[in-house]
C-alpha cells in the first residue's frame, strides 16, 4: 500500500500486513509528522462469469455514397475539386486574345490596300505581291492621267502631239523623273522612242502638273503610244 504524510505530502510503499485492523499511528521519515493510519480497505470479491457468446454479424447493405454540402465557401474551395466554370477566365482572355489579332491583321491588311501606293513608292520590291494577287501599283507614285496623243499639221508635215497630266498618288512630296515615250506598229514593235523633261522637278503629295511633247514626222506605220519614266533624259 501507499502512505502519503499529511504534513509535506512525501509519499512511502509499504506492506498493508504490517497494519492491525484498527490501525496504527505512523511517523514520516522526512518531516517527523506523526498521524494515524487506518488500515486498507479489504479488496473486493470477485466472482467468475462465463464470456456470453457473440451476436452474429449484422449484414451490410450498399449504400449510395452520400455528398455533404460543405459548410462553408472556404470548405468548399479546400475540399472540392475545381469546378469547370472557375477555367471561365482562361478561356475569356483566350477569345479577346484571338479577337485582338484578327483586329490587328485585318487593320494591316486594310492599310496594305489603302496605302498601296505609298508602300509601293517607298517600297518598290511590294510591287510583285500586289501583282501577284491582281492588283496594280505604281511604284514612282506618281501616276499619268487624261493622256492624249493626235496629230497637228505644221508646214504641211504631220507632227505627232502627246498631252496629259502627272498626279503624285502618294503621301509626301517626289522627284519627277523624266517621260519616255514608245511608238509602235500593230505587232507592238518599237518603231521610235525619245525621253523628254515634263517641265516640274517635283510634286507636292496630291498635286498635279501638265505635260506636253512632239514629234514631227513620226513613223507611217504608228499605231500605238507607250508612256512611261525613263531614269534618264537623252
Amino acid at each position: 500500500m501507499i502512505l502519503t504524510c499529511p504534513e509535506c505530502a512525501t509519499r512511502y510503499q509499504t506492506d498493508a500486513s504490517h497494519f492491525s485492523p484498527d490501525g496504527r499511528k505512523v511517523r514520516c521519515a522526512k518531516c517527523g509528522h506523526v498521524w494515524f493510519q487506518a488500515p486498507p480497505a479489504p479488496e473486493p470479491e470477485i466472482e467468475s462469469f462465463e464470456e456470453a457468446p457473440e451476436p452474429p454479424p449484422e449484414p451490410v447493405i450498399p449504400q449510395r455514397a452520400a455528398y455533404a454540402q460543405p459548410a462553408s465557401v472556404h470548405d468548399a474551395l479546400s475540399s472540392d475539386p475545381p469546378r469547370p466554370r472557375a477555367r471561365w477566365p482562361e478561356r475569356i482572355g483566350l477569345a479577346f486574345g484571338w479577337a485582338a489579332l484578327a483586329a490587328i491583321l485585318l487593320v494591316i491588311g486594310w492599310s496594305a490596300l489603302r496605302y498601296r501606293q505609298d508602300i509601293a513608292s517607298l517600297w518598290p520590291q511590294s510591287s510583285t505581291f500586289y501583282k501577284a494577287v491582281g492588283m496594280s501599283v505604281n511604284t514612282r507614285g506618281i501616276a499619268f492621267r487624261d493622256r492624249n496623243a493626235h496629230f497637228e499639221k505644221e508646214d504641211g508635215l504631220d507632227v505627232l502631239v502627246i498631252t496629259g497630266n502627272l498626279v503624285n498618288t502618294s503621301s509626301h512630296e517626289l522627284s519627277v523623273p523624266p517621260i519616255r515615250v514608245s511608238l509602235s506598229d500593230a505587232d507592238k514593235r518599237e518603231l521610235y522612242h525619245w525621253n523628254f523633261a515634263p517641265g516640274v522637278a517635283t510634286l507636292r503629295a496630291g498635286q498635279a502638273a501638265p505635260f506636253r511633247t512632239r514629234l514631227s514626222s513620226p513613223p507611217p506605220a504608228l499605231r500605238n503610244v507607250e508612256l512611261r519614266f525613263a531614269e534618264h533624259s537623252n
